[in-house]
């Protein structure tokens, strides 16, 4: 098992910060067991403070102007920077060269690298010369794991006693990861013991301990992989429920997500996260997201199990508006809808519990 943290991380996020192209900086800055954060860099944001930007909630955690600052900054408070967390996560994954230079100038400051993109820096001679000669890492997140490695779906899911709750959303980006690792702390603080399953890079980033990257998969184990997952945090902790992370949403166009986590995790319950104010799919103007009752029919349909609750995304709501925003989701779906980001979510625990009865004969009823 992995010793966290690993050491110290500058969250590298030039012109992306507190945009949906950051996302996987946005995990990083509000919780991670992997690294100690130290500080981020995005030129458009120096000198504030990555929390307050993000949340308007202070984390300590300052936006720096570039690599060079930032690696200052970490000497001068006498914690020296030992990585570059890449934290962009662009509409396909693409590093630009910029970006890329950039890189290599952390690698001069002597700085392993960890990159969740779908450009691979273990595959630029460049950088890997330049890596060599220092003696330092380059960790592609993305990077597909051998074969002989991977599971085939078998069944075995259906031995997994734990109540499992899919965190699921109506588009990418929109902040499912984000919700389910908050749900996971109140559950826990509320003497609920539960472990939220990992389905993307930036979960790994922030150190979940059962976690598969279903990016880097080939179609036929990505089943078998989720499958996987779950069943190895029951039969390893036996936690009364588990958290699924969801991917991309069931009708997105350019990342449908959320088919394989409800025929292979096979979830007790649903969680659907949502951004009242946004429109269209993100990144893909002219695509409008269907409505919301229409993309909670369609998981139902699918999967055969409730959506029991909406989480929302407060994106372009005004503070004051949120409590009647989640009212008006109320009234038009029949669902408790929550801004956990904003309130936490002890009363959304409180509704997951409600969903766990007796076991019998080692299966579980969801009420």
């Amino acid at each position: 098992m992995n010793t966290f943290p690993e050491g110290n991380a500058i969250v590298y996020c030039e012109g992306a910060f507190n945009t949906t192209n950051g996302k996987t900086a946005h995990g990083l800055v509000r919780f991670t067991n992997r690294y100690n954060v130290l500080s981020v860099v995005d030129s458009v944001y120096s000198g504030q403070d990555a929390g307050e930007v993000l949340d308007s909630r202070p984390s300590g955690i300052p936006i720096l102007q570039s690599i060079k600052d930032a690696y200052d900054y970490a000497l001068k408070n006498n914690k020296p920077a030992t990585h570059l967390v890449v934290g962009l996560a662009p509409d396909g994954g693409r590093l630009s060269d910029s970006a890329r230079n950039d890189v290599k100038k952390a690698l001069e400051y002597g700085l392993n690298v960890d990159c969740g993109l779908h450009d691979f820096l273990s595959e630029d001679p460049d950088i890997i010369a330049a890596a060599g000669q220092r003696g330092l890492v380059i960790r592609d997140i993305r990077k597909p794991l051998p074969r002989d490695s991977y599971h085939f779906f078998t069944g075995k899911i259906n031995q997994v006693n734990s109540l499992k709750v899919a965190v699921l959303g109506t588009d990418s980006a929109i902040g499912k990861r984000t919700t389910a690792w908050i749900i996971e702390k109140a559950l826990n603080k509320n003497k609920h013991s539960a472990i939220m399953v990992g389905t993307g890079q930036t979960a790994w980033m922030q150190g979940a301990r059962y976690s598969i990257i279903m990016d880097t998969l080939v179609n036929d184990f990505v089943s078998g992989e989720i499958e996987h997952a779950v069943w190895s945090a029951w039969n390893d902790c036996q936690p009364e429920m588990i958290l699924i992370e969801g991917q991309g949403s069931l009708l997105n166009p350019a990342y449908p997500g959320g088919f394989e986590i409800l025929a292979a995790g096979r979830p007790d319950i649903v969680i659907l996260q949502h951004a009242p104010a946004r429109k269209e799919y993100d990144g893909f103007p002219g695509y409008p997201i269907q409505p919301l009752k229409h993309q909670i029919q369609a998981i139902e349909i699918i999967s055969g199990k409730r959506v029991v609750a909406i989480t929302v995304n407060h994106e372009d709501i005004k503070p004051e508006d949120i409590p009647g925003v989640c009212n008006q989701i109320t009234s038009e779906t029949g669902l408790p809808a929550f801004d956990v980001l904003l309130n936490g979510a002890d009363q959304l625990a409180d509704l997951i519990v409600s969903y766990i009865s007796d076991k019998t004969d080692g299966k579980r009823v969801v009420a």
